[in-house]
């Protein structure tokens, strides 16, 4: 059995083959009818979602299948106190696959060690979101041809934009991309996500504050919200809100051929002026997530052209260390009897395999 928890749970050669089958959905949707006849797709989503959630239940209706599942942590028994083992372990009898999203980083981790059906991260907390990646790459290779040699620029909340550090680890595996990392200070991307995937790599990147210089030189623009669910200070969330501000102004400078991507929603990072400017893809990309959902639910069923029933080997080296994680939004932090486990990464240090942060 096969989950997808992380992007990188998936190889470039198996990525490239389910954007292919992606491609070839939208081009021929009907063929997709009814693959999935019979099955049935749980949605649990303990965290407000509406792209996440209706693309993924759309993609298995589209696909013939049926769905379950719920919308937030108080519809379900986590207001009770259920923890996430005990939930997956009851929804793998009533389901052939499960889509998750949780406020815990690692909560998708957590359920992948207790089910008994592929688990897809649909988001945990501000760590991951492989689907969102999927759908990402679909609309740059649409857009560009390719997913090497390009620069593109992450602005806004990169510290708890989840959909920022999924997609950097992907494109860190392609030759020749140039990141540019545009941030306040207090939200620039984690550490990890550079020392252990964009520093091992063939890229490049810079850390910058100003987005109108940086402009000239991008083929992508990734905007991203500050996102007030993720800040315990107000007052911080207050301030950060509106450091960047995209409007047609801003876009004199950009190539002509750049896209401009966001995962969504938005509140007023992106004026909605820009929206009519032919460079706007963040719906274009909203819609692509369908048919990424659609392909990689067949992946991992087995019932596409590309079969992932096989889980693939794990050579992180596991490190025996009695500490609590310091990331108080970690997992192994919110519910009893989850504890840490810690691995090596490459660059030597040590870090949560739940959450990533590193122990030092």
């Amino acid at each position: 059995m096969r989950h997808l928890i992380d992007p990188l749970y998936l190889s470039v050669e198996e990525t490239e083959q389910i954007l292919n089958i992606a491609d070839d959905i939208c081009e021929n949707m009907e063929k997709y009818s009814n693959k999935c006849d019979g099955k049935i797709l749980a949605t649990l989503f303990f965290e407000p979602s509406t792209r996440t959630r209706l693309s993924f239940e759309s993609a298995m209706m589209r696909l013939g299948g049926k769905v379950l599942g719920f919308s937030s942590a108080s519809s379900s028994s986590a207001s009770k106190g259920e923890t996430v083992a005990d939930t997956i372990r009851v929804i793998g009898n009533y389901v052939d696959i499960v889509a998750m999203r949780h406020p815990n980083d690692g909560a998708a981790y957590r359920a992948s060690q207790y089910s008994k059906k592929p688990i897809i991260n649909a988001g945990d907390g501000g760590h991951q979101h492989p689907t969102q990646t999927l759908t990402d790459l679909m609309t740059i290779r649409r857009r560009h041809g390719r997913l090497d040699n390009i620069t593109i620029g992450f602005c806004g909340d990169l510290k708890y934009g989840r959909t920022v550090h999924s997609l950097v680890k992907a494109l860190s595996r392609y030759k020749g991309n140039h990141f540019v990392f545009i941030s306040p200070k207090e939200l620039e991307v984690p550490r990890y996500v550079i020392d252990e995937y964009v520093k091992k790599s063939d890229c490049t990147y810079e850390e910058v504050t100003d987005l109108s210089s940086a402009m000239p030189e991008l083929d992508i623009l990734y905007m991203t919200r500050v996102q007030r669910e993720r800040f315990a200070d107000i007052e911080q969330y207050n301030r950060l809100k509106d450091s960047y501000i995209l409007s047609p102004e801003l876009l004199k400078e950009a190539k002509k051929e750049m896209a401009i991507l966001h995962p969504l929603p938005r509140v007023n990072e992106i004026t909605l002026s820009v929206d009519d400017d032919e460079r706007a893809k963040y719906f274009e990309q909203a819609g692509n997530g369908v048919f990424v959902r659609m392909a990689l639910i067949l992946s991992l069923l087995g019932m596409g052209n590309l079969d992932l029933n096989a889980e693939k080997d794990n050579h992180d080296e596991v490190v025996k260390l009695d500490v609590k994680c310091k990331n108080r939004n970690c997992i192994t932090n919110m519910e009893d009897g989850t504890k840490p486990v810690y691995v090596k990464g490459e660059n030597g240090r040590v870090r949560c395999k739940f959450c990533d942060e590193y122990v030092d």
